[in-house]
């Protein structure tokens, strides 16, 4: 695909085509990584932020001897003991859920398919 350099205040451009950034998810004050290699410039989307992982070893050199963990809170949305209701009568029995499933099952492959075949007329050029 060729694309032309645009000048841009004191900078110079290059505009991305529609059908790439959405592909993408390319919007504008997204980052991106630029490299350079040799006479090839790559642009790769910046990953997302970084989520933290931590060793069970290191939290635990965290407590000292004879430290009281910390109160625990209750999150939780119904107060212990839970509720026993019975739902049978308003749950989808086991064929109810079958029909479902297929239902959904059949959309989906029906939407990979209008995908695959965007992606089949955008290679041809249509």
């Amino acid at each position: 695909m060729k694309a032309k350099i645009s000048k841009w205040g004191n900078s110079l451009a290059v505009r991305l085509p529609k059908h790439l950034t959405d592909e993408l998810s390319l919007t504008p004050g997204k980052d991106v990584e630029i490299a350079k290699e040799g006479t090839r410039l790559t642009i790769e989307t910046a990953p997302g932020p970084k989520i933290p992982h931590f060793r069970l070893e290191d939290l635990l050199a965290q407590i000292k001897p004879g430290q009281k963990p910390p109160p625990t809170e209750n999150w939780s949305a119904v107060e212990p003991p839970w509720p026993d209701d019975d739902w049978s009568d308003v749950a989808p029995t086991g064929e109810e859920w079958d029909v479902m499933r297929r239902v959904a099952e059949a959309k989906l492959a029906k939407r990979r398919e209008g995908v695959a075949r965007e992606g089949q007329n955008r290679e041809m050029g249509q």
